[in-house]
């Protein structure tokens, strides 16, 4: 079946940054809607008319892919808000920050902690490849028609070209 821009792809690929160091694998295909939400426009626009087996090389500029970063999404905050066990790497989503922090800082933002000081938490709100121009190399291992559900969602499940905070209600620490 050819990819067209209502359907589903199995992908594979290797991300990599400029200088040729890997960001990413995924061995295992993973699927993903065309013609949905779940992939970078010019990720589908490449994808448009191959079939099962394709390798497709793309770079993709910073604006095509995760966006410029944002230093409006960095926040300094106060240790003392934040769970004793509270680690770099761990994410938090904007709407379960702890009460006394930046009023300014979205809602509707995932950050990440990527630094702790004795006073002090940096929150992150930029995707963590938000700024980097990437080359990707996808191997298409499956396509087929979209199930109703993927169809009216956009989506079929995966989130990796984009994080999006979880329903309100979720854990502050994933």
């Amino acid at each position: 079946m050819e990819i067209t821009s209502h359907c589903v792809v199995g992908l594979t690929w290797t991300l990599k940054d400029t200088l040729g160091e890997v960001l990413d694998t995924l061995e295992d295909p993973v699927e993903f809607v065309v013609g949905g939400h779940d992939l970078f426009k010019k990720i589908e626009e490449a994808l448009q008319g191959h079939d099962v087996g394709a390798q497709i090389d793309l770079h993709l500029e910073p604006e095509e892919a995760f966006g410029d970063y944002n230093e409006n999404l960095v926040f300094l905050e106060t240790r003392e808000l934040f769970p004793k066990e509270i680690e770099e790497g761990h994410t938090i989503e904007g709407h379960a920050l702890p009460k006394g922090c930046n009023p300014e800082a979205p809602l509707d933002v995932l950050y990440t902690v990527t630094e702790l000081y004795p006073e002090h938490v940096v929150l992150d709100g930029n995707h963590p490849l938000a700024g980097i121009a990437i080359r990707i190399h996808i191997e298409v291992a499956s396509v087929r028609e979209p199930t109703d559900e993927e169809s009216s969602k956009g989506s079929a499940g995966t989130g990796f070209f984009k994080i999006e905070p979880q329903a309100p209600g979720g854990s502050l620490l994933h």
